[in-house]
């Protein structure tokens, strides 16, 4: 997702992944599993097939990390800033934990071709050496909104194709 945030001076945008359900759901999604397998384990469990009991608990554990881990990574987020001479990135969960600023002028946005159609294209920021990757998570369209935001306030957006594997 794409949201522009207020500010007098600069353009900053706020990039953040689409998330399809909040904590709260995932979680009472895991309860209703939980539920579930408690009430099928305790059938096993009365007629004497006691085994299934901590392969159940495991099977739970690990769809609570998956749970966590997809929800952990869906609360990263990019700041960008279009400022009048520089262009400054910041990345992090929840808070700031990154941060580039690159001079405007000699900055260019590398668009590197999708290698399937169904992927979006990966869009990197470039001064002298140093490439950082923008906005990974955007599905398709939010990728082409973005390419659109920086071609209307002037960024220099360059196209390349990706490398072919090289086989040995």
């Amino acid at each position: 997702m794409i949201e522009q945030l207020e500010s007098d001076d600069d353009r900053r945008f706020l990039l953040t992944p689409n998330r399809s359900m909040s904590w709260q759901g995932n979680m009472r999604i895991w309860m209703a599993l939980f539920v579930l397998s408690a009430l099928i384990v305790t059938g096993f469990t009365l007629i004497g097939a006691w085994v299934v009991l901590p392969f159940a608990g495991l099977e739970l554990a690990a769809l609570a990390a998956g749970f966590y881990h997809t929800s952990r990574q869906c609360q990263k987020q990019e700041v960008l800033i279009l400022g009048q001479d520089d262009i400054r990135l910041e990345k992090g969960i929840k808070r700031k934990e990154a941060e580039w600023e690159m001079p405007r002028q000699y900055t260019r946005v590398w668009q590197e071709e999708a290698r399937h159609p169904f992927t979006p294209p990966k869009l990197h920021l470039q001064f002298r050496n140093e490439e950082v990757s923008l906005g990974g998570f955007l599905n398709i369209e939010d990728t082409q909104a973005l390419l659109a935001i920086l071609q209307q306030y002037g960024v220099l957006i360059q196209r390349r194709k990706k490398p072919e594997p090289r086989w040995f």
